[in-house]
């Protein structure tokens, strides 16, 4: 008996201090300004690799004890699917320990339509904006962050926002996709991204170190040496380019590791990289996000 209520105690105490899921928001209620050229027939996969996908989705959750601060995470997948899980989900309780209201964008996939995922991406940054009041967040501290052909999301969000209200307070990169050029891209996100018959201009337009300028946000970015699918000099040219901005940056290669470790405990540098990204939010970002408008 006393064992039975010893487990109940502690089986209410997890309960009391699970967070609540998350807020679903349909990114285009009212249908979204131009089409992918798929079908919700199209989406299939698990729940931790999605692809197909047509009807994007922002799951947000919001910090119980806000500090002004909100990221938005784009999964990586290859511009084929999205890994909800330990690129995105998996993470939300050690952002809102910090007080960051943590959102994951279930994007289109470009299926060729370069410029869908984008569109989404910007119209995450507009629906988290107008939500700020209620989930604490300053507008000024609204942050992306992407993993792989995600990373090259958040890289294309950071360096081809339209407007103010869709442009990041900064971004944070997981071994990124950055550049479409032959001699280091990722070719089957090219090929996701832009199709078969893509032009020479394109490619340019959607080499990401080639549009960094002063107004790019500040930038952090993680990678191991060893990725053997993303080459490392994706972002050491990105590092370059937002150096010669004078565009604030911070670059960690890890030894080991490959690619795609995320939120896994598996990474031999996990301990690492979330303590230094935790130093650099609290450094960097959250003094911002303390500032009231």
């Amino acid at each position: 008996m006393k064992k039975l209520i010893t487990l109940t105690l502690l089986f209410c105490a997890l309960m009391l201090n699970a967070n609540p899921p998350a807020i679903e928001l349909p990114l285009w209620p009212d249908g979204a300004p131009d089409s992918n050229g798929l079908t919700p027939a199209d989406e299939s996969g698990a729940s931790s690799f999605i692809m197909g996908i047509s009807n994007p989705i922002l799951y947000v959750y919001p910090a119980a004890k806000p500090n002004g601060t909100a990221i938005i995470m784009l999964p990586g997948g290859g511009y084929v699917g999205v890994a909800m899980e330990h690129e995105g989900h998996d993470m939300a309780d050690w952002f809102n320990a910090m007080g960051v209201t943590y959102a994951v964008l279930k994007y289109r996939m470009p299926n060729g339509h370069s410029d869908v995922a984008l569109s989404d991406a910007e119209q995450a940054m507009r629906i988290v904006a107008e939500h700020a009041k209620e989930w604490g967040v300053n507008p000024k501290s609204i942050g992306i962050m992407g993993a792989s052909a995600g990373g090259h999301l958040a890289t294309t969000l950071a360096t081809h926002y339209s407007s103010d209200e869709t442009r990041p307070a900064f971004q944070v990169l997981f071994y990124p996709v950055v550049s479409m050029q032959d001699d280091f891209t990722h070719f089957g996100s090219r090929e996701a991204l832009l199709g078969k018959s893509y032009t020479p201009e394109d490619v340019e337009r959607f080499s990401n170190e080639l549009q960094v300028n002063a107004n790019t946000p500040k930038a952090f970015i993680m990678v191991s040496s060893d990725d053997d699918a993303v080459p490392l000099a994706n972002s050491l040219r990105y590092l370059q380019a937002l150096t010669d901005a004078s565009v604030p940056s911070a670059l960690h290669v890890y030894p080991v590791g490959g690619h795609g470790w995320g939120y896994r405990d598996s990474f031999p540098y996990k301990a690492a990289w979330t303590a230094e990204l935790r130093d650099w939010l609290i450094r960097e970002v959250f003094p911002v996000a303390a500032i009231k408008d």
